[in-house]
């Protein structure tokens, strides 16, 4: 079984004070920029604007998305775009997936290690764009990979760009936020190990600490 601390009912401005402390300690043990990965949808960005608001160092924050759809940046249903609007203006890099791997100095199986990953989780137990279908490894030797969800989401189909399950795990700690008694079910037996799916996947391989907002 994967300890994790589960926090219920914590309001989004809970959230953000929590973000808030963790990444101001993650500065104040590094001299130079400190990477953190997060997700998108309906959930983070309100969190996100709030944090936005906080007086933090952000010149030396890097963000990456968790994940993407493969679209314009300037295309309603772009993280990354929805990222960079929000968070450049503060001072912060918000770093492009897809520029990452074309980018000629990118090596398939890196990334950074990040002082936080931030992830989602979908009422089917997937992780970033990590849908059951796509059969996630945490032995997967690429970094970030394409791939096309089945069945593609109603609300965004769209082929994807993901961080990998080792890419995530490159972290010193993970956090998930997640809202519903059904994906509550779904964590619970996913930290229980009674289950496959990619979040199960996911949290079975973890080591280090991991924070759930529910």
């Amino acid at each position: 079984m994967t300890n994790a601390a589960i926090i219920p009912d914590a309001d989004n401005g809970a959230i953000a004070d929590w973000l808030e402390a963790r990444i101001a300690a993650a500065l104040a043990n590094s001299d130079g920029p400190v990477a953190l990965a997060v997700p998108g949808g309906s959930t983070p960005f309100p969190i996100l604007e709030l944090l936005a608001q906080r007086p933090l160092p952000w010149h030396r924050l890097q963000f990456w998305p968790t994940d993407d759809r493969i679209v314009p940046l300037d295309h309603p249903a772009s993280n990354t775009g929805k990222l960079q609007a929000l968070l450049e203006p503060v001072g912060a890099a918000v770093q492009s997936l897809e520029t990452a791997v074309i980018a000629p100095n990118f090596a398939p199986n890196f990334a950074p290690n990040f002082a936080l990953v931030w992830l989602g989780m979908g009422a089917d137990g997937h992780i970033a764009s990590l849908f059951p279908n796509t059969d996630p490894r945490a032995d997967d030797a690429l970094a970030i990979r394409r791939l096309t969800p089945d069945p593609l989401p109603p609300e965004a189909p769209f082929d994807r760009i993901t961080l990998t399950i080792p890419a995530l795990l490159a972290s010193n700690e993970l956090l998930l936020v997640m809202r519903g008694a059904d994906k509550r079910a779904v964590l619970d037996a996913a930290l229980a190990g009674t289950s496959d799916l990619p979040i199960a996947r996911l949290l079975s391989a973890a080591r280090q600490p991991i924070t759930c907002f529910t």
